[in-house]
């Protein structure tokens, strides 16, 4: 299995400049449209701005974490500090289930007693805000799709965009049909909206952090490949894993021929062979046992508590 993923590769520098101009460009909407939110009495305009400093919060959160990741490992970190990102993108799904859930609370309670709506102020800051929303999902379009940290920003904005279209919709069926009622309409299909994306996307972050298997790997044929070795009796025990969003991780016991215990460095040497060549894995930790010392009744993926005298190998 291959594990080229078509990564659009742009070198810090810009990625951090283009994430820095969104922040701002976010930041001034969110001002502008809660003015103009309070001034109209839009609720789909306030929730719109909510939204866009949601956005503005998740870019200062992203834009933290693309510094932090780059650290290299040291002592209290062994690992390194790219995890953070995914870290990152957790806190911003979340953050939009909570908005999203508050939003239809906004938008029933105005659907009972719909306020009057100036039409021409919400169109007007639904156009400045879908213009903002575009240039964003424009800057993070080409990023998003190596990062689960870029891509949840990413969605923020798409969502965004979709709203402004929303709220522009709504403020001119208020001035075209003083349809009030349009506005906390839109706020609730707004809501429900972003509560889709981000529970649809938020699996992912949870799953690395999780430490589960990665998504796009086989384990079957990892397991197979191993076992596929010259020497190899084989395998149990087996961790799979990621150590960054697309870092695989490999950590088992390997079970050895008698016969090629002398030639174990050469076994090894092939074992992380195949894992790399075969699935981009390339950090992996092994730990060696004759076949006649071998754990008995081991799970292929369990912790087993009949512990055989295996020598260890890495």
């Amino acid at each position: 299995m291959s594990h080229d993923h078509g990564h659009a590769h742009l070198d810090p520098k810009s990625g951090d400049r283009r994430v820095a101009i969104a922040i701002w460009a976010n930041g001034l909407l969110t001002v502008a449209q809660i003015i103009g939110g309070i001034l109209s009495g839009s609720i789909a305009l306030i929730a719109d701005a909510i939204h866009n400093f949601s956005d503005m919060a998740s870019l200062v959160i992203a834009f933290g974490a693309r510094k932090i990741s780059r650290r290299p490992a040291d002592a209290r970190m062994t690992f390194g500090y790219g995890r953070v990102e995914i870290v990152a993108a957790l806190i911003n799904y979340t953050s939009l289930v909570l908005i999203g859930f508050y939003l239809i609370y906004e938008g029933v309670m105005r659907m009972v007693d719909p306020p009057e709506v100036a039409g021409w102020t919400v169109v007007i800051l639904g156009t400045v805000a879908l213009a903002v929303d575009t240039l964003t999902a424009l800057l993070t379009y080409s990023m998003q799709k190596g990062s689960v940290n870029i891509r949840a920003l990413f969605l923020h904005n798409l969502s965004d965009a979709l709203a402004s279209v929303a709220v522009i919709l709504g403020g001119t069926l208020i001035l075209l049909f003083d349809m009030r009622w349009v506005d906390p309409a839109i706020t609730i299909g707004i809501a429900l909206y972003i509560l889709y994306l981000a529970l649809t996307e938020i699996g992912g972050p949870i799953r690395t952090l999780m430490l589960g298997s990665p998504p796009d790997l086989d384990n079957d044929a990892v397991i197979s490949a191993v076992r596929g070795i010259d020497g190899v009796v084989d395998v149990h025990h087996v961790h799979l894993w990621q150590m960054e969003e697309h870092a695989a991780a490999l950590d088992t016991h390997v079970v050895i021929e008698q016969s090629k215990w002398e030639e174990l460095e050469d076994v090894k040497r092939s074992i992380k062979q195949a894992i790399e060549d075969g699935f981009g894995i390339t950090h992996s930790t092994l730990e060696f046992e004759r076949e006649a010392d071998a754990h008995k009744n081991a799970q292929i993926y369990d912790h087993g508590t009949d512990r055989g005298d295996g020598d260890h190998g890495h």
